[in-house]
């Protein structure tokens, strides 16, 4: 019993370390919404747990700022043929997304990308 006891407590310690290591996009996102934004790639990281597109762009008021565009896991992207040198600093893109429930923090849930120059596009998961 007491092995038992001990077993499921351990259990519930992993599944809650697990959820959260793995975050609800709707906790920094609102889901519900979307937003577009259109500037050049600064930088990818293409790293887990998430890629990372860094984007200048033009805020609603006209000032520059450096968007985090939050896309998914490295393996989910490689198996749908992206990879660290899919997108370059200077490509002028368009991203489109869910948008940071902080707006200062000027962070975007990545739904969809559009790079001007040669039309490639990707949106959840469709190329």
């Amino acid at each position: 019993m007491r092995g038992q006891l001990l077993a499921l407590a351990m259990a519930v310690i992993g599944a809650t370390t697990a959820a959260q290591a793995h975050h609800s996009f709707a906790a920094f996102y609102h889901e519900s919404q979307s937003t577009s934004i259109e500037g050049q790639v600064v930088e990818f990281q293409f790293r887990a747990p998430h890629a990372m597109l860094l984007v200048s762009a033009r805020t609603p008021e006209g000032r520059m700022e450096t968007y985090a565009a939050e896309w998914a896991n490295p393996r989910r992207l490689g198996n749908q043929g992206i990879n660290k040198d899919t997108l370059k600093p200077g490509d002028t893109v368009v991203v489109t997304g869910s948008p940071g429930r902080t707006a200062s923090e000027y962070k975007i849930h990545l739904k969809g990308i559009r790079r001007a120059s040669d039309g490639w596009s990707w949106g959840g998961g469709r190329r």
